[in-house]
């Protein structure tokens, strides 16, 4: 019994291992790298992998290990920031929006439409035009997209909670709308908001990447998988493994946050539960 349990959640084991092993990298990089990033040693410029560099320098002789570590914890700090603002504000406004209705709800809806309309991409263009580029406007433009998606994801499955006896129950109890939402409606929807986040934090270390491959996310002298890619492109053919080795990293970490997220699902979900038991 207990094996076929583990070979059913294989998807969380799988996806636990690599979001731990990328959440080991980023905490042993606040107080440890084989070299200090900002170390330009020029004469060893695009060395191969040895036991002075692991994986070797990049074009300004930089060790690339320290560098992918570093990219680590930049990467988890854009994405914990991003996906919190989502769901600090999202998940609060699907409430509010399935619990009143209405004209409240409305206006909830299309404003989500409206933030729709310009994806993380766009909207970093935006803000890099007006406060130039940084992690700080990414974490803000991967933020305000996340926005919507947890308030319809919230507003969805909230809308068929409020239809349950348990909560007719806590109205004729003389609970207030805000209390059974509170005490209730929240309460229930935490693991799909939990497992909706996981993949999320995915999407927003992809994003991440992709706004520093552009030049729009982190900034030098601090590293990014992303912006490792971009100074990669130029030497492809001489020394392609400074694109494989932050494109692996990319790789396996959203790999990694995806199988948790399907696993997580499988493990909260009651009905999927029952119909794999």
């Amino acid at each position: 019994m207990a094996g076929r349990r583990g070979a059913r959640y294989w998807a969380l084991w799988v996806g636990g291992g690599l979001s731990l092993a990328l959440v080991l990298a980023a905490l042993v990089s606040l107080v440890w790298t084989p070299y200090p990033i900002g170390v330009i040693d020029v004469a060893n410029r695009l060395a191969g992998p040895s036991a002075a560099h692991w994986l070797g320098t990049d074009p300004f002789g930089r060790d690339v290990f320290s560098l992918l570590l570093k990219g680590a914890a930049n990467s988890i700090l854009v994405a914990v920031v991003a996906v919190g603002i989502g769901i600090g504000i999202g998940v609060p406004l699907g409430a509010l929006a399935s619990a009143k209705g209405g004209w409240l709800d409305e206006l909830v809806m299309r404003l989500s439409d409206f933030a729709f309309a310009f994806p993380a991409l766009l909207t970093a263009v935006m803000i890099t035009a007006i406060w130039g580029p940084g992690a700080v406007n990414a974490i803000i433009a991967i933020g305000i997209f996340n926005i919507p998606v947890f308030a319809r994801l919230t507003r969805g499955a909230a809308l068929s909670l409020w239809q349950r006896d348990f909560v007719a129950a806590a109205r004729l109890a003389g609970k207030s709308g805000l209390a059974i939402s509170t005490g209730h409606i929240l309460p229930n929807l935490a693991p799909l908001v939990i497992v909706q986040a996981t993949i999320q934090f995915a999407l927003a270390i992809l994003a991440e990447a992709g706004l520093s491959y552009l030049g729009l996310g982190a900034q030098p002298p601090n590293p990014s998988w992303g912006k490792m890619l971009n100074e990669a492109q130029t030497f492809m053919f001489l020394a392609p493994q400074l694109a494989i080795y932050p494109g692996l990293c990319i790789v396996f970490s959203v790999l990694g946050l995806n199988l948790l997220g399907d696993g997580l699902r499988d493990l909260l979900d009651p009905k999927l539960r029952r119909s794999r038991a």
